[in-house]
């Protein structure tokens, strides 16, 4: 049997034991300190070990992230667990392609497929017009070849119709390197404006196996001084929309259509022009925004934020709708309206955003983040020019919860991994 004296001692302990319980929770829930004015919280209530352990990973955190830096994360509602210059201007490189993907989801719809258009002219012309669909690559035009085979024989010219997209289109930040992330943009392309090409015994060959190496492409490659790699074409000349026309002659011929005349610009007139072939992409555009993200693809991302201003303002598409239409989407929409977006994928330094603003884009894509590169638990895009490193995303605990992150790294010489890693390493250790 229990005495009085020793109910009261059990009591007193019990009560002991809440006590230190509570205030190990209190302060876990409560623990903060300032960094340059802003305010870092824990908000896991796991207790003092876990608390000092957030603290530690907080003040590596700050080491990490300098004046010309922002950092913020958040949990999957939204509460803020880190902060630090969230309302600072940065430039954010590529990660600015989620909200260029957000705008076009929401103006063209996720299952919005670009389309390409076929007509016969009363001379027995081809014409070809196209809609800026960005993945017109050799094997699309095998299969569009394939199938036009059934319905023509012989043409005389093939004319090409890129009068849905006003050119040239000037992107800021591209320049006129030989880089694919240079590639212009424009209505009717094929393989992104790029031809790729390697030397074997002193003879350039196409290094695709899918993709002849044509004559008009080979003149260009001369004229570059390469030996490998790949070419730009530009618009100059109206090359890149002419190298589509004979890329598609060639696939054309392959299937046993006959072609006697030249390859031109020009347009299509629907009301004498007989449309014999509506080519509708077999990548819907969540799909195609899933490759764009994945291999953080600057001609994809401007071809989408063309033809989303088109669809808003009508065609011709340009720069400028399009652009348009992704900041009154960011006003409307996200209430953000304040950030200097001048193109779609990020190439240009005159982007600016900040990690406040940026995390609410990654707050509205959540719905789409199996969209995003996937390293194990963590999902995201990320950013470099030079000088410049970022990264914006999600990590998903073991509960299956996605925590939200933006890191902007404006320092030269710094980098996101480290401080991605620091997260995951916290996030994924709770249980």
């Amino acid at each position: 049997m229990i005495n009085d004296k020793s109910a009261i001692l059990l009591l007193l302990f019990f009560f002991w034991s809440f006590c230190i319980g509570q205030s190990e929770n209190i302060y876990a829930e409560n623990l903060h300190y300032s960094s340059n004015g802003d305010e870092i919280i824990f908000p896991f209530s796991k207790g003092f070990k876990e608390a000092e352990k957030w603290k530690s990973t907080c003040s590596e955190l700050e080491n990490l992230t300098g004046s010309r830096d922002a950092l913020l994360v958040a949990d999957w509602q939204g509460k803020i667990l880190f902060s630090k210059n969230a309302d600072k201007k940065l430039i954010p490189a590529s990660t600015l392609k989620i909200l260029t993907s957000l705008a076009a989801i929401y103006y063209l719809r996720p299952d919005y497929r670009f389309t390409t258009e076929f007509y016969l002219d009363k001379d027995l012309n081809l014409k070809i017009k196209g809609y800026g669909d960005p993945f017109l690559i050799s094997e699309v035009l095998a299969e569009i070849s394939s199938t036009l085979a059934k319905k023509i024989q012989s043409i005389n010219d093939i004319i090409l119709d890129d009068s849905y997209f006003k050119t040239p289109i000037i992107i800021p930040g591209n320049t006129s390197s030989s880089e694919p992330y240079d590639a212009p943009n424009g209505a009717l392309c094929v393989n992104f404006n790029t031809v790729f090409f390697q030397s074997i015994n002193g003879s350039c060959v196409s290094a695709e196996p899918q993709t002849p190496l044509l004559p008009f492409a080979l003149k260009k490659i001369r004229e570059s001084s390469l030996d490998k790699g790949r070419i730009v074409l530009s618009h100059k000349k109206n090359e890149s929309t002419l190298y589509a026309g004979y890329l598609f002659q060639h696939f054309l011929n392959k299937e046993g259509i006959k072609s006697s005349g030249k390859v031109a610009s020009g347009k299509v007139r629907k009301e004498n022009d007989k449309l014999i072939y509506r080519y509708i992409s077999k990548y819907s555009l969540e799909q195609l925004i899933k490759k764009l993200l994945e291999h953080s693809n600057n001609f994809i991302a401007n071809q989408i934020l063309i033809a989303a201003g088109a669809n808003v303002y009508g065609p011709p598409g340009t720069l400028d709708k399009g652009v348009l239409a992704v900041l009154n989407y960011a006003k409307n929409v996200l209430e953000i309206d304040d950030i200097c977006f001048v193109e779609g994928s990020g190439i240009s330094r005159k982007n600016r955003i900040s990690a406040k603003e940026m995390l609410k884009i990654i707050e509205k894509f959540e719905p789409y983040h199996i969209l995003m590169r996937r390293m194990d638990r963590k999902f995201y895009k990320t950013g470099t020019l030079d000088g410049i490193s970022t990264m914006a995303g999600y990590i998903e605990n073991e509960k299956g919860k996605l925590y939200r992150f933006v890191i902007l790294i404006n320092s030269p010489g710094k980098s996101t991994k480290t401080i991605m890693n620091k997260l995951a390493s916290f996030i994924l250790g709770q249980k």
